[in-house]
Formats: structure tokens, sequence, C-alpha cells
């Protein structure tokens, strides 16, 4: 194969740059073609659906015969309260992502699911119910046990809001009231008194005069007491059973046997035979009452 002259390569120099032209000029063309014709609307349909320039409309009626088709409109039923739709909006968008954080401070969600935990635990059966089995029914009977709350709340707080009767602020303290009523019968005295001495406050033994940042904390740590007293209430049958598994294979001579490996399928005949999911269940949502 011969190498390729000088003038080969000029020659193939003048192509790249006729080729450069020519696609330079058919994308002008094209740009130009877009550029008149924009006002047409894709498909076959060529009749033109704009009726006003992009965001001029004289009432809320004309908004749906503008063409929105490059445009998000949100629209908000009624602006009688403090806060316009958008402002609404991005304040339920932020409720919404520190949701988890609220269930699990200030709600029951905490000892159901360290109790469920301890139940699965004490029965040795390692993944079973797996972890999304019991994340579900923990925020079931949170829903449940919360319901009447959840219900004070939107009747108190949520409903005068979006009518325009009360301004943020007072929706805030409406909304926080029947949450602190929830909380304070579970939270024990001397967790209350210990947050108390550590922020240096008075404290009169009533509820109104106690802050959220104390109660809130308070509430955590009564929530985790009596969760972890009600696992080791659940721990003692079973912690039985494996003794008495334990004794029988070491008199039988039987000792490279686990006792574990024996001693499960006899938790799980005796959970069955006791209905161990509804009366630990059962009894767990009844400390709430």
């Amino acid at each position: 194969m011969k190498p390729i002259g000088k003038a080969g390569k000029n020659i193939i120099k003048l192509l790249c740059l006729l080729l450069a032209v020519g696609i330079l000029w058919f994308n002008g063309k094209s740009f130009s073609y877009a550029t008149e014709e924009h006002h047409l609307q894709t498909g076959e349909n060529e009749v033109s659906t704009t009726v006003d320039p992009a965001g001029t409309y004289d009432d809320p009626e004309d908004l749906n015969t503008l063409n929105t088709l490059n445009r998000v409109t949100l629209e908000y039923e009624s602006d009688n309260g403090s806060l316009n739709g958008a402002l609404r909006i991005l304040i339920t968008l932020t409720l919404i992502a520190i949701a988890p954080t609220l269930i699990i401070m200030m709600t029951s969600f905490t000892r159901i699911i360290i109790v469920l935990h301890f139940t699965r635990a004490a029965l040795n059966t390692q993944t079973a119910p797996p972890n999304q089995i019991l994340l579900g029914l923990a925020l079931i009977l949170t829903f449940f046990i919360m319901q009447p709350t959840i219900t004070k709340i939107n009747e108190t707080a949520v409903k005068p809001y979006e009518a325009g009767e009360i301004e943020t602020t007072e929706f805030i303290e409406l909304a926080m009231v029947p949450l602190r009523e929830f909380m304070y019968p579970q939270t024990q005295l001397k967790d209350v008194q210990l947050f108390m001495q550590i922020a240096d406050l008075e404290w009169d033994g009533s509820l109104e005069t106690i802050p959220t940042s104390v109660l809130v904390p308070s509430f955590m740590i009564s929530e985790l007491r009596t969760a972890f007293w009600i696992g080791f209430m659940i721990y003692i049958p079973f912690i039985i059973i494996d003794m008495v598994v334990a004794s029988t294979l070491m008199s039988m001579g039987m000792m490279m046997l686990p006792p574990t490996t024996i001693s499960m399928p006899f938790k799980i005949l005796l959970f069955v035979l006791a209905d161990g999911w509804a009366l630990i269940i059962g009894q767990v949502v009844q400390t709430f009452y």
C-alpha cells in the first residue's frame, strides 16, 4: 500500500472542510425552520395552541387555555391562611421528610419495635419473621394506638389552619398539645426530673410547665426502659426451656449436641400453643391505655 502524497492530504483536508461547512449550514437551516414554526404543536394538528404569551391570563379560567406544555402549574384551593400555596407545599414536603424522626421520638413505635425484636431473639429464629415484617407490624400498631391523637390534631389544629382561622405559630402549638398529652402519662417522673435538673429548670409537677425539649427525651428514655422490662419478661419462659433441654442432654451424655438446636422447636411449639403473638401484641398495646 503506497503512502498518501502531499496532494492527497490536501484533497482530504478540503473534503473535511466542505463536510464541516455542510453540517453547519444544515444545522442553521434546521434552527431557522424550528424558530419560524415554534408556534405549531408537534403532531398532525398544525393549529397553534398558544392563546397568549406565556404567563399572561386574566382570571383562573383562562389559565386552562394557555399552552402549558413546558410549564408546571400548582393550584391551591384557598389562600385564606398566612402562607401561600407554594410555601404550604414546601412545608408539607419538609414534614414528610422528618416524619420518620417524629414517629420514632414521639409515638409508641419505639416500645413496640423493641418488644418485637426481643420476642424474635427469645425464640432464636434468627431472621424469622424478617425485619420488614416487624417494621410493618410496628407501624400498623403505632397508627392504631396513635389514631385518637391524630384525630384530635386534625380537629383542633389542621382544619382551623386550612380554613385560615389560625396562624402558623398557633397551628404548631395546638398540634403539640395532643402529642404532649399522649407522651406525659407514658413518661416516668424520675426521667422528667433528670432532664429538668440538667436544664436547670424548676418544675411544679404539672404538664404545662414541662418544655417540649424536656418532655421528648424523657419520654424516649421511659419508652426504652419499659420496652426492655417487657423484653426481660418475655425471655423468662424461653430461658426455662433452654435450661430443661440442656439438663436433659447432659444427663443423657449428649454434651456435644448444641442445646439451642433442640430447644428451638419446643420454643416455637410453646409459642404457638400459647398464641404468643396475640398475647404479646395485645399486652403491649394495652400498656398505652
